[in-house]
């Protein structure tokens, strides 16, 4: 029988593993941006390299919610840190950091669908919002001390910082031994190519059927679209607004987000329940008017501040969509194959909301007015979603 605790073996066996995973993903982005700059990559190498990660939870999305739901979410977890750790190593040994990152990114899109997935299988309904704050604090963690520490160690020694991740996502792997074997949630899945595609395509009708899984979808991708490009925007904003040049600040400015968050998933643990989950919009909608807050302002101490924040207010509005996603994809079909389609609708708006940012940066826009009309396109699309969902 598996414990329901929050604090059960298996749970804290899921926390450990997401954080040595999330932490080694993290130095691994800062370690391979020094890599490639003391190799004298051009500039644009460094959002191809972001590419290279996202472009298997996309093209992979189809099948990695079957694999998710089809083994032990504690077994699939594994497979993937290991992908996670060849792709470091490929790094290390001096091959093309683009396929070692790829290979990464290949383990994340499988890693993904077993991380929530597994949640709902560990924890009852009433402890679910509770634990998806617990794993989020638990990522954002990773978040925070993983960019710091790659880009720091980088400073001090490239290779070393590889090493550094592959050593973390080899603590990884052995956490998630000591996840429990746990039931398979599809045990009948038939692996054949066109019957997952059709499968999968069938989930999404199911879940945009689903008003409150369709707005769900929506906000949680909106928001690491915008995380992903706030990411990019800082290392930007700081020379041009600051006048600061080094890579040291922007690597801080991004894990002070990571606090915020911390803190948004801790409060939305304790005051959002499975009942009023959706209490939680407003919080998406003040975040995007903070960043234009943020932008518009050249101080270092006020940008901590609204940083922080920008990231209580996006932890606020994440975790509870996550739990109610899970919840429902669970109710629906199976929570691994509705977060593989959670995956493929957050990255793909990754990588939308990354082309207009390099459009943008391309068109010669000044970096303050990209930041205002990132806010403010947030804040507008979360609040017609929100009229939208209201209507319904």
């Amino acid at each position: 029988m598996i414990q329901r605790s929050l604090m059960s073996k298996g749970m804290m066996a899921t926390m450990l593993a997401q954080f040595f995973s999330a932490f080694g993903d993290n130095a691994l982005f800062f370690a391979i941006l020094a890599f490639i700059k003391n190799l004298h990559y051009p500039e644009w190498s460094q959002s191809v390299l972001q590419i290279s990660f996202v472009i298997p939870f996309i093209l992979l999305s189809p099948f990695v919610g079957q694999f998710a739901d089809s083994l032990s979410k504690g077994r699939v977890m594994m497979i993937s840190n290991g992908l996670k750790l060849l792709g470091a190593g490929t790094i290390c040994l001096g091959i093309s950091p683009f396929l070692g990152y790829l290979l990464v990114g290949i383990g994340a899109a499988g890693y993904s669908p077993a991380k929530y997935g597994i949640l709902g299988e560990l924890t009852t309904g009433e402890n679910l919002v509770k634990a998806n704050g617990l794993i989020e604090a638990s990522t954002i963690a990773a978040i925070l001390l993983g960019s710091v520490a790659g880009g720091y160690i980088a400073d001090l020694n490239v290779t070393f910082a590889l090493l550094a991740c592959v050593f973390m996502f080899g603590l990884a792997v052995i956490a998630n031994i000591f996840i429990p074997r746990l039931p398979v949630a599809r045990p009948n899945i038939k692996w054949h190519f066109l019957g997952m595609i059709n499968d999968f395509f069938n989930t999404i009708k199911m879940i945009f059927v689903n008003k409150q899984a369709r707005f769900t979808l929506f906000g949680t991708s909106l928001f690491w679209g915008a995380g992903i490009t706030l990411r990019f925007l800082l290392i930007s904003w700081v020379p041009a607004v600051l006048g600061i040049v080094d890579n040291t600040t922007p690597t801080i400015l991004n894990a002070v987000v990571a606090v915020g968050i911390v803190i948004g998933a801790s409060l939305a643990s304790k005051f959002i329940s499975m009942n009023n989950s959706l209490r939680c919009i407003p919080a998406g909608i003040l975040m995007g008017i903070a960043v234009i807050l943020f932008t518009i302002q050249s101080h270092l101490i006020s940008s901590y501040v609204l940083l922080i924040i920008i990231g209580v207010l996006g932890g606020f509005f994440l975790v509870p969509l996550n739990a109610l996603i899970q919840k429902i994809g669970k109710e629906l079909i199976g929570a691994g194959s509705v977060i593989a389609v959670q995956n493929l609708s957050e990255y793909g708006a990754m990588m939308v909301m990354l082309a207009l940012y390099s459009l943008a940066v391309a068109m010669g826009m000044p970096i303050i007015a990209i930041g205002v009309g990132f806010g403010g396109l947030f804040a507008l699309v979360i609040c017609l979603l929100w009229l939208g969902l209201k209507k319904s």
